[in-house]
């Protein structure tokens, strides 16, 4: 009863498409239209995706702490290693780029050379003073010598902050105005301004200016994804027309085709203007991955109306049964596709779900671009000509699906070895796979910002901030001697992490003061005894110093305290180690009944959000199975079909996991992407196998073996032609920048091919091997949806 409502109402569809042909048309060009209109909200995201969701612990501590710190990603740093700064006229123009960014309104302050501080005792009013480091710029080699000394030798307040004395290395801090620091400003001053000072700064020194900071690197990070848009788009269309062309040697074919995918390029981009979500790195890819996605639909509908043509000649007929047998089948495996990324948005990261609401809407859009523009446009034409129809009756098309065949046919025993082999070897690969990932790996390599950030893990020991938040629970319980002691305890640990740079706290500042108050001998660099304490901080509450260095450090109560030290780019397994050891220092440190100590930053917030993002993934990509397998069961009406159908589809996932092994390849949010995308698609060639298979069925009256061979015939055509286009269409991602989208393309072009096999080889040899067991009328009974509506007999010439 529902396959005959079915039957009718593709059928009424087809009518009403095929006699409101105008109407539609004017429609879709006021819908392009609207959509396009909706681009100028389109926005680059400027912020750092938000992984973990607003109330996890880790997002609520680090929240916290930004309310009583502020954002503490807005540093910019820049930095020479180089001996020849170290002349008047280099070291001056140094000082002068300096300068030059602190009269930027989009720097709040700068900590350089030029306006660097030394804490001074003064002997007659026994209080601390700021005295500059440069009192005036130095004019030879012997001051700037001198200036050298004093600094790498006697400030060690300012190690690995202005300087690192192994190499030589200078570096200056600007902090941006955190009014900007996630707004477009942001991007237009690092690009334009900062780029411009450093640039002139080269010309006029020969100096090599390595720069870096969050800020810095999130800017060019936002560069490179608008600037591999269009490279994708170029290329999907490329690669796809050339494919597409190929395969049906009519331009019209192509252009046509290539019309409806730009169409749906255009819906793209108003969807994500219209729902007001910024381009990210994984929006970014929606646009080419509909003209991937797209081509398929196209060729299954063109195939089927050039076949039709084939078959009897009548172009009324030939375009009602497009729409009527293939578009049913077709808005099947739209459906399933968009499951797939559909699932993606359940999570609670917004940067997955924005991903999957977008890319879930237009793969259908493009199912019914496909569907509406494809019978209409043909309609106004004329028949295709006999040179268009060649490409049915390609001889090596015809080659490889007959050995595809005679495989299944005589080879089932060989299938089922090699499917068990390469069974066992991915089970023993996806032993060998490892969760890590880097907040760095995935970006472009050959890029000079990415050189910089590793110049400046070699030098400075890192730029990913991580933060230890120590509450005292007692107003300036900050400063008391036991709380100092075990803060500087924490910090020796902390020093003698490798991966992670000496740290910064108000320790660090105490023992500043106490080698001020030994006229800066700097063996006195270290925490003062009790009775040294009494004097030093009765000189500092004397002192007329810089607010802005102790509010760096501790709270306006006195109550809290950050110690900051900086994490090198270092694999997740390792980061975990590290929480690990500097949690163990703390609970020793710390007793857990008289403070409240905690770890933070954006070092932090990147470990709990990949293993948050992992973790949920894989829960997406059970329910994309498990949302598939009963949208199979509800079409065949069998649990031993939807166990067949899921075997072909899950094999090749397994296989690309053990290959990701085998490969090394880790498990990280880019890669697991790959699974759930994947397996949405390759299930439309399930689909369409399995619709055909059970169309043959009745037609050869239940006999199983007929109808496999027949079904394979049908379809094999059509999945060659489809998983083609996606396998290449899927590697024009290869060409990006970004490690995660580079294997995002590969992995996924590399699952697809595994696909379209088994489903051409393992799935029809399933079919006959258990023959008997799904030869009976609980299995062959009447589907809820006749996917492939029967062929009716040919109409006769008029």
């Amino acid at each position: 009863m529902v396959a005959k409502l079915t039957k009718g109402f593709w059928t009424k569809v087809a009518r009403i498409i095929l006699r409101n042909r105008i109407l539609i048309l004017v429609g879709i060009v006021a819908i392009t239209v609207f959509l396009a209109l909706q681009w100028k909200n389109i926005k680059f995201s400027n912020t750092e995706a938000n992984i973990l969701p607003d109330d996890h612990p880790a997002t609520i501590q680090y929240n916290a702490f930004t309310k009583i710190f502020g954002e503490e990603g807005n540093a910019i740093v820049l930095a020479v290693r180089d001996t020849a700064l170290f002349t008047p006229k280099n070291f001056n123009r140094w000082n002068r780029l300096a300068k030059q960014l602190d009269a930027l309104p989009e720097i709040d302050f700068v900590v350089s050379l030029e306006n660097l501080k030394v804490l001074e005792k003064d002997d007659k009013t026994q209080a601390f003073v700021m005295e500059p480091f440069i009192k005036t710029p130095p004019k030879t080699k012997a001051e700037i010598d001198s200036l050298k000394n004093h600094l790498f030798n006697e400030l060690p307040f300012y190690d690995n902050l202005v300087y690192n004395p192994k190499s030589g290395t200078i570096q200056t801090i600007a902090y941006l105005d955190k009014d900007i620091l996630n707004t477009a400003v942001r991007n237009e001053f690092i690009l334009n301004d900062l780029g411009d000072l450093v640039k002139t700064f080269e010309e006029d020194t020969q100096l090599d200016v390595r720069v870096s900071g969050m800020p810095y690197i999130r800017t060019w990070n936002t560069k490179s994804i608008v600037d591999e848009i269009g490279i994708f788009i170029g290329a999907a269309l490329l690669v796809t027309s050339l494919i597409f062309f190929f395969f049906f040697r009519s331009f019209r074919a192509t252009f046509i085709s290539m019309c409806i995918v730009i169409i749906g390029v255009m819906w793209a981009f108003g969807i994500l203007g219209l729902l007001q979500y910024e381009i990210t790195i994984l929006t970014a890819l929606i646009p080419p991955l509909i003209i991937v996605i797209g081509i398929p639909n196209c060729i299954f509908l063109i195939n089927k109306y050039q076949q039709e043509v084939k078959k009897h000649g009548n172009q009324a007929l030939s375009l009602q049964r497009v729409i009527s047998k293939i578009g049913n089948a077709t808005l099947m495996t739209n459906i399933t596709t968009a499951s797939g990324f559909a699932t993606f948005i359940i999570l609670d990261s917004d940067l997955l779900r924005e991903f999957g609401i977008v890319a879930s809407i237009n793969i259908i859009g493009i199912f019914v671009l496909s569907l509406l523009i494809i019978p209409i446009i043909y309609s106004f034409m004329a028949l295709p000509k006999t040179k268009h129809l060649k490409h049915l009756n390609k001889k090596w098309i015809d080659f490889f699906v007959h050995r595809m065949e005679r495989i299944v046919r005589d080879h089932r025993i060989a299938v089922y070895m090699v499917t068990v082999g390469v069974l066992v070897l991915s089970v023993i690969g996806i032993y060998q796979m490892k969760i890590t990932g880097s907040r760095i790996e995935d970006l472009p390599k050959n890029t000079q910002f990415y050189k910089d950030i590793q110049f400046f893990e070699e030098e400075f020991d890192g730029i990913m901030p991580m933060e230890i938040v120590v509450d005292t629970e007692r107003k300036n319980g900050v400063i008391k001697p036991t709380t100092l002691k075990r803060m500087d305890q924490l910090g020796t640990v902390i020093d003698e992490i490798p991966e992670l740079s000496r740290p910064i706290s108000i320790v660090d500042l105490i023992k500043y003061s106490k080698q001020a108050f030994y006229n800066g001998i700097p063996k006195y660099y270290q925490l003062p005894t009790s009775q040294e304490n009494t004097f030093i901080m009765d000189a500092a509450r004397k002192s007329s110093t810089d607010g802005n260095l102790l509010e760096s450090f501790v709270d306006s109560t006195g109550q809290i305290a950050r110690l900051t030290t900086y994490m090198q780019d270092v694999p997740i397994d390792r980061m975990e180690e590290i929480e690990k050891d500097v949690q163990e220092a703390i609970t020793k440190s710390f007793p857990p009944d008289r403070y409240n100590v905690y770890m933070t930053g954006k070092a932090l917030l990147f470990l709990k959000g990949t293993k948050y993002l992992v973790k949920n993934l894989v829960m997406s990509l059970a329910l994309a199975i498990g949302l598939i397998s009963l949208f199979m069961a509800y079409l065949f009406r069998s649990f031993r079909m939807v166990i067949i159908s899921l075997v072909p589809n899950l094999l090749p996932l397994l296989i690309t996991a053990g290959l990701m092994g085998y490969l090394g390849i880790p498990i990280k949010p880019s890669t697991i992407l790959v699974f759930s995308i994947a397996f949405g698609i390759s299930v439309d060639d399930t689909i369409h196998f399995l619709a055909k298979y059970r169309q043959e069925l009745a037609t050869h009256k239940w006999h199983i073996k007929r109808s496999v061979y027949a079904a394979l015939r049908e379809t094999g055509v059509s999945m060659f032609y489809t998983s083609i286009v996606l396998f290449f269409g899927f590697s024009v991602f290869i060409l990006s920048s970004f490690g995660g989208t580079k294997a995002l393309g590969g992995l996924v072009s590399a699952t697809l091919l595994f696909a379209m096999l088994s489903n051409l080889i393992l799935l029809p040899s399933l079919l006959l091997s258990l023959e008997r067991s799904i030869a009976n009328k609980e299995v062959l009974k009447k589907p809820q949806i006749d996917i492939l509506p029967q062929e009716e007999d040919n109409p006769k010439d008029n």
